[in-house]
């Protein structure tokens, strides 16, 4: 009793600042449900099918494996840290009831480690029915990866072209099938440097980042091309601005007062279960099954930005990936 009476007087004395307290928590409510984007409403179940999602151990990977394995899928998370690997499988089985969960190495940052995987993956499993190209790093310092290219193009875009060329030949023979490419909203930013692909000579972390972005958007829509007829079918997409560990480059060199300010924000971007929907949706939604090569963003069709729509540009990139990779 004593409890509603002073709240009743709290509300009686300062009904301005409830009114304040009310609309403020519903506009973050509101921002919040906004924010959340799509979600991914198929049912399709996936048993006696099998899915492969590249860092697969952490963030929206580790929330994609969940999902789909729960869907019955056997799922195999290639990842480069084992332990990490070895505990998310674990977790996975936990959280999907689904103990046909393994895990695979792969460093994105290797040729010869994709090489490595995919030749395993070819002889040890009968068929692929979905190839998750999920891994990604973002803003990282001017690195070289093991074969010497720019660190973010090599792993976000080069040893996923690597890795799909090599698995191609079983994701025809399961056909039909499905590659679905990670890409961002940043391929907007982007800009494909083929006189400068390593960004020698003008290293920018972000630059950089939106250049790997849009070429996995390039990539996609050439690879629909050379599959069309195969059954096989492409999909790339903007997940959403997610909490994950994929800003732990990019966090650190933003000026301190601009981190004071936005980290309240953070609370009302998506998580990483969220900002796994789109990609669900292009692994599973079965209206896509006739569609190839197109650009999505909380779980529709999007519009990618200009020149990630430009063929010519896609075809150049694929030879100069294929050329750089071994390929050619």
């Amino acid at each position: 009793m004593r409890i509603i009476t002073a709240t009743s007087a709290f509300v009686s004395q300062y009904p301005k600042t409830i009114a304040v307290i009310t609309v403020t928590g519903l506009g973050l409510f509101g921002v919040k449900k906004w924010m959340a984007g799509g979600v991914c409403r198929s049912k399709a179940r996936l048993d006696g099918k099998t899915v492969l999602i590249t860092g697969g151990n952490t963030g929206i990977g580790k929330e994609t494996a969940v999902d789909l394995a729960r869907r019955g899928a056997r799922v195999i998370l290639a990842c480069r840290d084992m332990d990490r690997a070895n505990k998310a499988a674990e977790d996975v089985k936990k959280r999907s009831g689904n103990d046909n969960v393994i895990v695979k190495m792969l460093d994105l940052a290797s040729l010869q480690s994709v090489r490595e995987m995919a030749k395993d993956i070819l002889a040890s499993e009968e068929r692929l029915d979905v190839l998750i190209n999920n891994a990604g790093i973002m803003s990282c310092p001017q690195w070289k990866t093991e074969d010497g290219f720019e660190m973010q193009f090599g792993v976000n875009h080069l040893g996923h072209f690597l890795l799909t060329n090599c698995l191609l030949d079983l994701l025809k023979k399961s056909a039909p099938s499905r590659i679905v490419n990670v890409s961002s909203l940043a391929h907007e930013r982007g800009q494909i440097y083929f006189d400068d692909i390593n960004q020698e000579k003008d290293y920018k972390p972000r630059k950089s980042y939106a250049q790997s972005k849009l070429a996995n958007v390039l990539f996609t829509r050439e690879l629909a091309k050379k599959l069309q007829g195969t059954g096989v079918t492409t999909y790339s997409l903007h997940p959403g601005v997610i909490r994950t560990e994929l800003g732990r480059h990019f966090w650190p060199t933003i000026p301190l007062w601009r981190r004071v300010v936005f980290t309240p924000l953070i609370y009302l971007i998506k998580t990483p279960t969220e900002g796994a929907q789109t990609t669900i949706y292009c692994a599973v939604e079965e209206s896509l099954k006739d569609e190839s090569g197109l650009y999505y963003s909380d779980c529709a069709p999007k519009t990618a930005a200009p020149q990630a729509l430009d063929d010519e540009a896609a075809k150049k990139l694929w030879d100069l990936s294929a050329s750089m990779v071994g390929l050619a």
